[in-house]
C-alpha cells in the first residue's frame, strides 16, 4: 500500500490519550510494571494519525506515543458538507468500522475510540459502527485505514478515465 507523506511542520496539532494500559512483565524478581498510551492526533482540518508509546511512566508514554502518531499522519478527504466522499468499511485485524456519510447538521455519532479520530480529522458529520472486535487499538486503526482509503470524485473520475459528471450521474 502506497503512503503519502505530509509535511506536518505547517500543521498545527491536537493530541488525545484514547486508551492508557498498565501492562506487567513477570521477571525472578518480580513484575515489572509499564504502561502503554493510545494516542490520536490531527489538526481538525483533513489531516490525523494515531500512534502507540510505551515507558515506565505515563507522561513518557504519552509523549512517545504522541511522536509515533506524528510520523504516521494520513490525509483525508472531506467533502462540502464536512463529512466523507461515500461510505467505506475499514478493517484492521479483527475490527471493521463502518463510516457512513451524513448530511450537514447530524454530528459525530460514534463510539469513544472512533469519535476521537473523527473529531482530530475534522469530520463533523458521519455515522459509524465498529463491527466485530471492540478493542480501542484495533478500532482506531480500523477507522485510519477506512479513511486513507477513501477517495474523492475527481480521483475515480481520473482512474476511470472520465469526467466527475459521468461518475456522478
Amino acid at each position: 500500500m502506497k503512503r503519502t507523506i505530509v509535511d506536518i511542520s505547517n500543521l498545527e496539532l491536537q493530541d488525545k490519550v484514547v486508551a492508557i494500559k498498565r501492562v506487567s512483565k513477570t521477571v525472578k524478581g518480580g513484575r515489572n510494571m509499564r504502561f502503554t498510551a493510545l494516542v490520536v492526533v490531527g489538526d481538525g482540518n483533513g489531516h490525523v494519525g494515531a500512534g502507540m508509546g510505551k515507558a515506565a511512566e505515563i507522561p513518557e508514554a504519552i509523549r512517545k506515543g504522541k511522536e509515533d502518531a506524528m510520523k504516521k499522519i494520513i490525509e483525508v478527504p472531506i467533502d462540502e458538507n464536512n463529512s466523507i466522499p461515500h461510505d467505506y468499511i475499514g478493517k484492521f485485524g479483527s475490527a471493521s468500522v463502518m463510516l457512513k456519510r451524513a448530511p450537514e447538521g447530524t454530528g459525530v455519532i460514534a463510539g469513544g475510540p472512533a469519535r476521537a479520530v473523527m473529531e482530530l480529522a475534522g469530520i463533523k458529520n458521519i455515522r459509524t459502527k465498529a463491527l466485530g472486535s471492540t478493542n480501542k487499538q484495533n478500532v482506531v486503526l480500523a477507522c485510519i485505514e477506512g479513511l486513507k482509503s477513501l477517495k474523492t470524485p475527481e480521483a475515480f473520475a481520473k482512474l476511470r478515465g472520465k469526467s466527475v459528471e459521468e461518475i456522478l450521474g
